[in-house]
Parts: C-alpha cells; sequence; structure tokens
C-alpha cells in the first residue's frame, strides 16, 4: 500500500530522531551550560531511534507516495546502520587521536551519514538513491581529512572527493538515461518500461553507468583505488565505520536496484534478467577481479589499516559472487555475510585502535609481541583473523559456505567458485602474518606494560565472540533471513 507523505511521517520516526540529533548535537554545542551534555546526546538520539525502530518494525508500506519502501529487508540493514553508529562514536571517545576533534561536529557527520545510509537500504525511486548516496558521500569526505593537521588524514580526504564526485557523476548520468527511457523516476514504473523496451545495449550502458556509483561505495574494483589510502589517512573509528556500514548500505541498494528494476519478476526470489542480459557472466568476471586484487594487494602491505582495506574489497569480491545468480538463496547467502562480516571486520577494528593507542601507528611491525602484554585482547584478535580468514569453527567459515553453496546448487560458474577457494587460502597469509607478530616475534621498543582501556576491550570481546556463538546457532540466522526474503 502507497502512503500519503503526511500519513507515512509516523513510519518515519527513526530516521527523524537522528534528524532532530544531529540539530541538538550543533544547538547543545552552542551554550555553554549544555556542551557537557553533548557527550552523551548522540547515545541518546542512536538509542531512541532504535527503540522507534524496534517497536514499529517493518510495516510493509511504501511510504511518502512510492518514495521509500518500509520493509523487513531495510529493517535489517537499518539495525545494522544503528549499531555501527553507536560502537564507532563509543570508539572515538576511547581513541587518543581524535579526542581533540570537534565532537559535536563529529557526531553530527556520524548521525547524518546513518540517516544517508536508511535511505539507501529503503530508497525506491532514483532521486532518493541519489540523495541517500549523496548525504553518506559529503560527510564522508569530510570525516576522512578530520585531522587537519594529519598530512595523509587531508590527503586521503582530497582523494575520497575527487574519485567519489566522479563515481556519482557516472551514476548520475547512468539516471538520467533511466528517466529518459521510462518519464519516470519511480522504481515499478522503469521496471514496467524496460520490460517492453526492444534495445539490450541502452540497458547494459544504464546498468554499468549505475553501478560505477554503487560500485565505488562498496569498493568493488575497479572502482576501489581510493580505498586503501582513505582508510589509512581517516582516524582508525572512521575507517572502521567506513569499512561496514556503507558497504552493507551500497549491497542492499545493489539487490534492491537490480531485483526491483532489471529481473522479469521486478522483486526478489527466484527469477532471470530482462531482454537476456548476460549480467551474471558480468558480474562473475568483476568478482573474481576484485576478490583476487584485494588479496594479492593485502599480502603486499606492512601498514595493517591498509592491510584490512584491501582485505574489505576482497570480502566484497566473495559477496559479489552471489550476485551471479538471481534467487532467494542469492539474497540470504549474502544478507548471512553482511552480517557475519559486520561483527567480524569490527572486531578487528577494535583492537587496531587498541594497539594505536599503545604504539601511535598501525604498523604491522608494532605488533611483535603484542600478546605479551595484552594477552585477553590478543586471543579474541585471532579468533577475529580466523574468521575473517573463513575456517571453522568461526561463523566466517559459515557465511563462506553458503556464499559458494549458491553457485553449486545452482551448477554455475564453478571457475568463480574455485577462485574464490584460492583466494581464501591466500588470506590466510596476511591474517595470520599478523598472529605470528603478536605472539612468535619479540616486542617492540615501542611496547609498554599498559592498563586495557575497558570500552575497548569489553567491545572486542562481545563483537568477537560473536564469531563463534553464530557458528554453533547459525540456524536461528537463517531462519530469519528466509523470512525477509520471503
Amino acid at each position: 500500500m502507497i502512503l500519503s507523505n503526511l500519513n507515512s511521517l509516523i513510519w518515519y520516526l527513526p530516521e527523524l530522531t537522528l534528524l532532530l540529533t544531529s540539530i541538538a548535537v550543533l544547538i547543545f554545542d552552542l551554550f555553554g551550560r549544555l556542551r557537557p551534555y553533548n557527550a552523551y546526546l548522540p547515545y541518546v538520539g542512536l538509542i531512541r531511534s532504535g527503540i522507534f525502530l524496534f517497536i514499529m518494525g517493518p510495516s510493509y508500506e511504501i511510504l511518502f507516495e512510492g518514495m521509500i519502501v518500509n520493509d523487513s529487508f531495510s529493517y535489517f540493514f537499518k539495525c545494522i546502520f544503528l549499531v555501527s553508529a553507536f560502537m564507532i562514536i563509543l570508539l572515538s571517545s576511547n581513541t587518543e587521536k581524535i579526542k581533540n576533534v570537534n565532537n559535536s561536529e563529529y557526531n553530527m557527520m556520524l548521525i547524518i551519514i546513518t540517516i544517508g545510509l536508511f535511505l539507501m537500504c529503503s530508497a525506491n525511486n532514483l532521486v532518493i538513491v541519489y540523495i541517500g548516496v549523496e548525504l553518506v558521500s559529503l560527510p564522508s569526505y569530510i570525516l576522512s581529512g578530520i585531522l587537519k593537521n594529519d598530512e595523509k588524514s587531508n590527503e586521503a580526504s582530497l582523494k575520497y572527493v575527487i574519485f567519489g564526485s566522479f563515481a556519482s557523476g557516472l551514476m548520475l548520468f547512468g539516471i538520467s538515461w533511466l528517466y529518459g527511457l521510462a518519464g519516470s523516476t519511480d522504481f515499478s514504473i522503469i521496471h514496467r518500461e524496460l520490460l517492453v523496451n526492444s534495445n539490450p545495449m541502452m540497458i547494459y550502458l544504464t546498468i554499468l553507468l549505475i553501478m560505477a556509483g554503487f560500485g565505488y561505495k562498496i569498493s568493488m574494483a575497479p572502482f576501489h583505488y581510493w580505498t586503501p589510502d582513505v582508510y589509512e589517512g581517516s582516524p582508525t573509528p572512521v575507517t572502521a565505520f567506513f569499512s561496514v556500514a556503507p558497504k552493507a548500505a551500497g549491497i542492499a541498494l545493489i539487490l534492491r536496484f537490480i531485483y526491483s528494476i532489471f529481473t522479469v519478476k521486478g522483486s526478489f526470489g527466484n527469477t532471470e534478467f530482462i531482454q537476456s542480459i548476460s549480467w551474471p557472466q558480468i558480474m562473475a568476471i568483476i568478482s573474481a577481479v576484485t576478490m583476487t586484487m584485494g588479496n594479492l594487494l593485502a599480502i603486499q602491505q606492512s601498514n595493517v589499516k591498509r592491510m584490512l582495506a584491501y582485505s574489505s574489497i576482497a570480502h566484497v569480491g566473495y559477496m559479489l559472487m552471489a550476485f551471479t545468480v538471481l534467487s532467494s538463496d542469492a539474497i540470504l547467502a549474502v544478507l548471512l555475510y553482511v552480517f557475519i562480516y559486520f561483527f567480524m571486520n569490527l572486531a578487528a577494528f577494535f583492537f587496531i585502535v587498541d594497539v594505536s593507542n599503545n604504539t601511535g601507528t598501525s604498523k604491522l611491525s608494532d605488533y611483535k609481541g603484542y600478546a605479551s602484554i595484552a594477552p585477553i585482547s590478543s586471543a579474541f584478535m585471532v579468533i577475529t583473523l580466523v574468521s575473517l580468514a573463513g575456517l571453522p569453527p568461526m561463523s566466517g567459515f559459515i557465511g563462506k559456505f553458503y556464499l559458494f553453496s549458491v553457485l553449486f546448487r545452482e551448477s554455475s560458474f564453478y571457475w568463480l567458485a574455485v577462485i574464490g577457494i584460492l583466494n581464501s587460502v591466500v588470506s590466510l597469509y596476511y591474517y595470520f602474518l599478523i598472529v605470528k607478530n603478536m605472539y612468535l616475534e619479540k616486542p617492540s621498543e615501542k611496547l609498554k606494560p599498559l592498563k586495557p582501556n575497558k570500552a575497548i576491550l569489553y567491545s572486542l570481546i562481545i563483537f568477537s565472540s560473536q564469531n563463534l556463538l553464530f557458528y554453533l546457532y547459525w540456524t536461528p540466522l537463517v531462519e530469519y533471513f528466509k523470512r525477509i526474503v520471503s
């Protein structure tokens, strides 16, 4: 059912709460008496938004006269975005390098990005797609360069702006073509028009142009070149946020966009591409190139943040394997992997912040002997790295198993599955290189006995523990994602 603008507001309370919180953060910063409360205001806003989201749940209505979809698919991703923003703000308050940053501006931009992420995962109109992408991109440019006196942070911001503007331009050009073909920006109307369109080349070019913008958000090859420099130069909590939330939103946007517009059914489920488009072959090649480049370049890195940047590119390549098949099982596999990746990647960055607070850098050489002064956090980092590598008994193995099973179940792209398995073997080298430095090397001179930061330590323990928990109890997750897809 399509709701009017006025009737849609009640279902839009989570987003409105975030908007009011971002405004309140700036207002509180203007008054000396209110400024001390600014440290708690973002948490309150995110929690209230989560409460509204939980109480109302998905309405399965199309809001604002067809602009936004409020379904269980977007509900799942919104929960991820809220938890991500909450944990990043908590992590930022315990990070030495950004303690001198204006917290009000920093937190406001994180909240605005969260609103943009909400729009991306629930968009049902090309206008909302573009607004959501830009609402995420513009504050991200500022956050990546928020360390004004840091040369690498300035470089990260500049490169992010250049690559982001180029990708957004290509995406906007593709959107204009779709509007020209259908005379509308609504997904359902565009879908109906493309069903009777007799020019498959036009559809091909449109998909490729728009996917340039989407591919940039998820660091898909060949739009990944900005990722390592931006990840290295940005403050570590910002890097952690970039590696999880925008990528998840980009995956959600691609899924909804492809299935809603370019498939015969125009909805999630078992279907096929319109006009006999050979999109699965294209996605298979992109997936293979993305994961291979990510893993091979990660091996050469001496900076752990750059290493995890290339690692995140490789993980995007794994997820893109499921895009070669248009089925409910493929969607389920992607959602499951996004959920598991969310926990293991954030846990890894919690540990990086812990090391950075102690040594001042993220160089691999500074990890030598770190287990001797931080045995608990180091042990949970090992759990996280084993999960990232996709080895049992960790949830990363379950995530990869479902991705590979999609290809084997459909009896398609066996060569892509072989490349994926080989890439997983390659990733073992650089993940366990970190473990080797922590446990088998002599401690660096920079390392000194330290009192662990409780907020970082407890966050690392909680998020790392999920890697083992979801390996043992993954069936409830699969059942939940089946309900989302259906």
